[in-house]
């Protein structure tokens, strides 16, 4: 199996609120790589194939912060 990817639009309104999505991606297990864009308001996640779609939204939306959108490996899914 291949390396997922991953990415969310997530709604961050400053530096504290990006920081955070990083901090919690950095401390889940099989996360290979991540970009968190305040700017874009995009997280762009590269897993392990053992780390399921589910398991890093429900890690993002621990935050707190709104997960307006999210794809897996290019096909659109539920948030």
């Amino acid at each position: 199996m291949s390396d997922h990817q991953y990415k969310f639009n997530v709604s961050m309104s400053c530096g504290g609120c990006s920081g955070a999505v990083e901090r919690i991606l950095k401390r889940l297990d099989g996360v290979k790589a991540f970009d968190v864009s305040l700017e874009t308001q995009t997280a762009n996640i590269t897993t392990e194939p053992t780390v399921s779609y589910d398991t890093v939204l429900a890690a993002i939306k621990k935050t707190g912060k709104t997960v307006n959108s999210g794809e897996a490996d290019g096909q659109t899914m539920a948030v």
